[in-house]
């Protein structure tokens, strides 16, 4: 199993931040060098504990569909997101949110592993972990952009 944890600090509040991080349309946006949308289950708006979404997304030049479902929920400090349909043979993204010195500190955790045994833990190690952490770091610039705008 791969991790990748990032911690990002933004100027707004713990709602604001844990309400923008699972807003499906700021989502897609972040991704759009990608072309990733949202094709099936909830499709825009602030996604809930049970919900499913289906991602389709071109990565590495091929399109692919990932399917995501809610399956922990303690607004405003903690949801997690597991892969129900996938390339992955696990996937797991658990993101916390504290507040502290006038900032609210986001944590993504991400756990993963591709598939194909030994040859999919070397390409984890190799290259996986580091394009996730890309995608990841591209999300959250996003987020923080969005958060600090002026309302």
């Amino acid at each position: 199993m791969a991790n990748i944890t990032l911690t990002t600090a933004l100027r707004a509040s713990l709602s604001r931040c844990f309400d923008a991080s699972r807003d499906l349309d700021l989502h897609v946006a972040s991704m759009a060098h990608t072309g990733e949308k949202a094709v099936a289950g909830n499709t825009s708006g602030l996604i809930e504990l049970s919900e499913l979404v289906t991602w389709e997304a071109r990565h590495f030049g091929i399109r692919q569909r990932f399917t995501s479902k809610i399956t922990a929920f303690a607004p405003p400090r903690y949801f997690q997101d597991s892969m129900v349909a996938g390339a992955f043979r696990s996937f797991v993204h658990d993101q916390y949110f504290d507040q502290g010195s006038g900032v609210t500190i986001m944590r993504d955790e991400v756990s993963f592993r591709s598939p194909f045994g030994i040859i999919g833990a070397a390409v984890d190690r190799c290259f996986m972990a580091s394009y996730l952490r890309r995608l990841v770091k591209a999300r959250n610039h996003s987020i923080k952009e969005a958060v600090e705008r002026p309302t």
